[in-house]
């Protein structure tokens, strides 16, 4: 995997095509920072397969969002699903691409991965700036066996429009009434404490970085960069780790047939196994894309996807959306349309 950082910020940008410019075949999209890494998977093996690249921006959703409202870009992606009103208003359709999970990521010495354990009243205690070191005896009531320094905790957090932070702070709002009343869950909130960080990258990179650090990204950051994270007290009070089987455990719970829109998160799920920050990555694209080719190339990247690139997401231990639902979404493609006739079945 290739991850770049763009000059002054730690956004990715992915260009699997000759150097210095995009060919006009390329397919052209921005946002969401959680699925990158499997987007720069796919991308590889369908450009040997076809020809065809894939010039991402892993910016953020919200940017992302802005870019494809805009029209810079053919598609858009995001961890935080429109609402109808928002989808109708600029013209857009949207649907799953992948599924994960997030998770809490901390520098502390002598505690490896998995060592730590978390819920989210604790998590949110943290990220409210009422629990500041980690020999706190909400934490320490976690880990009676870990022993943790009685330093300061300090906290890491997106500077940057986020569908990432959509959902952790989603999470953290179940776990703790006064976070919901007072903070929320958006893409962007204000943070009662802590420091920004631009991307998925930037937030692995400063908790890498930073003695006593703890932040939050997709899974495959943490792995990529081998940092320590913490396993999971779920809503069923169980202590789970996060793994392909995990993430699973929570997406099997998601019933996307009777969601409109597509729209449904996936925090906090019942079950035993179920990892309680899972996460969805949804496509933004026009109903009636100004481009029709560039928008029935997207589509034809994304059907590939859904159909080949199961090993691919598996690899880097993400869930791959059910066939049974791609059947749904293809169906829903009908509505992407020029001229009055599909996009997609144009192809």
């Amino acid at each position: 995997m290739k991850l770049a950082l763009l000059a002054g910020c730690a956004a990715a940008v992915m260009s699997l095509a000759t150097v210095g410019s995009a060919l006009a075949a390329d397919i052209t999209g921005a946002g969401s920072t959680f699925i990158y890494p499997v987007f720069s998977k796919w991308a590889d093996a369908y450009k040997a397969k076809t020809g065809n690249g894939l010039n991402y921006q892993s910016i953020g959703s919200g940017a992302g969002i802005k870019q494809v409202e805009a029209k810079t870009v053919t598609f858009g992606a995001t961890d935080k699903p429109l609402s109808d009103d928002e989808l109708t208003k600029n013209g857009l359709v949207q649907f799953p691409m992948i599924q994960g999970g997030i998770v809490p990521i901390f520098n502390i010495d002598g505690v490896k991965p998995g060592g730590l354990v978390l819920d989210a009243p604790t998590l949110a205690g943290i990220y409210q700036g009422k629990i500041k070191k980690w020999d706190d005896a909400a934490i320490k009531a976690l880990n009676p066996s870990v022993t943790l320094p009685s330093a300061p905790i300090v906290v890491v957090h997106r500077a940057d429009g986020s569908g990432t932070t959509f959902n952790f702070t989603n999470y953290l709002g179940q776990g703790s009434q006064d976070w919901s009343d007072n903070i929320g869950a958006d893409t962007t909130v204000e943070w009662p404490t802590g420091v920004g960080a631009k991307g998925s990258d930037g937030v692995a990179n400063t908790v890498k970085q930073t003695k006593g650090a703890i932040g939050y990204v997709e899974y495959a950051y943490a792995a990529q960069n081998s940092l320590a994270y913490a396993d999971m007290k779920n809503a069923a009070g169980k202590v789970v780790e996060p793994s392909l089987d995990s993430f699973a455990a929570a997406a099997s719970n998601a019933d996307w047939k009777n969601a409109k829109n597509f729209n449904l998160v996936i925090t906090n799920q019942p079950g035993d196994a179920s990892w309680p920050i899972a996460a969805s990555t949804w496509v933004l694209i026009h109903a009636q894309p100004s481009d029709a080719a560039a928008a029935g190339e997207a589509l034809k990247f994304f059907d590939w996807a859904y159909k080949n690139g199961k090993d691919d997401a598996k690899a880097l231990d993400y869930v791959a959306i059910p066939d049974s639902v791609v059947t749904l979404i293809e169906a829903s493609w009908a509505n992407i349309t020029s001229g009055g006739k599909p996009v997609f079945a144009a192809q």
